[in-house]
């Protein structure tokens, strides 16, 4: 497990699925961890949950400007420093073709998906240059490498994510701040359990040509490497962990599964 020891780290949306798996792999990586969300219930869960005092969790609406200024001052006076901070609270795909998208949508999507973490990045640099470095990882998602139909306000934000983030990544690499996203392909958590019906197990879904979607452990794992200095020499990197899907066409959708399972086993 990658290293963060003392380090102090901010993740939006962190109460319940990516971002809860996220925060408390972070702790037990010896990391001190702010969760923030808009729910403070689910954040106080969140914290039940993880079990250690080094969590916190701040209420934080990620959309508002005056928001984040909020969340970081707080964390600045209580542990003085921010090293590291994981972009991940989002609003799912509304699964409406793109001509019947409402202005309603758009607008709340990408204020999230999008504003959410160019408001994010700044809030952040500041202390970040002022610690001589760290690191931000943008959640996004493999809407933001590829096409996916019915999700077109979804993917205009996860797309400007991933052009976000190479840009400071190229602007902020003279300051020791590494700047990476991480594209989580079809996971196991409430969200998707609820928009998507996504079921766990071997086989439980074959369009990823691993057949099976992925656990909120796993994308954390990629999280973690990217905040830890097992990163060092990391920046602009787009990692996905989708289990093949934006590889390319997976044997079974290419040949059907009687005969990728005569080749292939």
């Amino acid at each position: 497990m990658s290293n963060l020891d003392n380090l102090v780290i901010i993740v939006t949306g962190g109460g319940s699925g990516i971002g809860l798996a996220a925060a408390d792999r972070i702790v037990r990586s010896g990391a001190t961890v702010v969760i923030t969300g808009r729910d403070v219930e689910k954040g106080k869960a969140a914290l039940a949950r993880i079990g250690d005092e080094r969590a916190s969790f701040l209420q934080h609406d990620v959309a508002s400007r005056a928001s984040w200024e909020e969340v970081v001052a707080a964390v600045l006076d209580t542990h003085g420093r921010i090293d590291g901070l994981v972009n991940n609270a989002g609003l799912s795909a509304t699964a409406a073709p793109f001509d019947q998208e409402t202005t309603e949508a758009w607008d709340a999507i990408v204020a999230t998906n999008l504003s959410g973490v160019f408001h994010g990045m700044q809030a952040v640099i500041p202390s970040m240059k002022d610690n001589g470095g760290g690191s931000i990882v943008n959640v996004s998602s493999t809407g933001g490498l590829v096409g996916l139909p019915l999700t077109s306000s979804y993917a205009a934000a996860k797309w400007g994510m991933r052009g976000l983030t190479r840009v400071a990544a190229l602007e902020l690499a003279n300051k020791r701040i590494r700047v990476n996203s991480v594209h989580p392909g079809m996971v196991y958590t409430p969200m998707t359990v609820q928009s998507a019906g996504v079921v766990e197990g071997e086989g439980m879904y074959p369009p990823a040509p691993m057949g099976r979607v992925a656990s909120a452990s796993e994308i954390a794992g990629a999280i973690v490497y990217l905040l830890s200095a097992d990163a060092s020499y990391t920046t602009g990197a787009e990692i996905a962990v989708d289990g093949g899907w934006t590889a390319g066409v997976s044997p079974r959708a290419l040949l059907g599964d009687e005969l990728a399972g005569a080749l292939l086993g």
